[in-house]
């Protein structure tokens, strides 16, 4: 056995039947609800309920973290629009068309996640217009916890679906 069979078979590119796949889509959808626009959910309610120095953490975490996604956006919008949206359809021609499923794999991972990124573009923008503080930020930040969270919830249902769709079609086929 070489190399790239040992790889293969550790990776298993039949994703849906693999256990790590559905690890990582626990893991990447956990991940990104608790964390909102780089502030961990505990120190959100932190500030809500004790002010002091841990509303200071979040403001300026929120601060920090809306400035480098809006500066992203705002130079290299066109850039990075065009490459995220040439990969996604490279994934979903591979995945739909030509039935890999790996692509699919990867595709029900990242396809959702640009719903996210556009959701935070939008709430760093009111940020910076001027929910930046108090009550305002932290009902702004748990309302985008609340749709990242749907989004997720969405994200996960569809895959599973599709996944059992298409585990069942294998096992059926061979």
């Amino acid at each position: 056995m070489d190399v790239i069979d040992t790889v293969f078979e550790v990776i298993d590119m039949r994703s849906f039947s693999n256990l790590w796949y559905w690890i990582a889509l626990a893991v990447l959808w956990s991940s990104t609800s608790h964390w909102v626009l780089g502030v961990p959910h505990d120190l959100i309610q932190r500030a809500r309920r004790e002010g002091g120095q841990a509303q200071q953490d979040v403001e300026d975490l929120v601060r920090i973290n809306a400035g480098r996604l809006l500066h992203v956006v705002d130079h290299g919008a066109l850039v990075v629009t065009a490459l995220v949206s040439f990969w996604l359809s490279g994934l979903a021609v591979l995945a739909f068309v030509y039935e890999i499923e790996f692509a699919a794999a990867v595709f029900l991972l990242l396809a959702p996640l640009t719903l996210v990124v556009w959701l935070s573009v939008r709430v760093c923008r009111r940020i910076v217009a001027g929910e930046n503080t108090g009550a305002a930020l932290h009902r702004r930040l748990i309302v985008h916890r609340r749709w990242t969270q749907s989004v997720g919830m969405a994200a996960i249902f569809i895959t599973a679906m599709y996944g059992t769709w298409k585990n069942i079609n294998v096992s059926i086929l061979h």
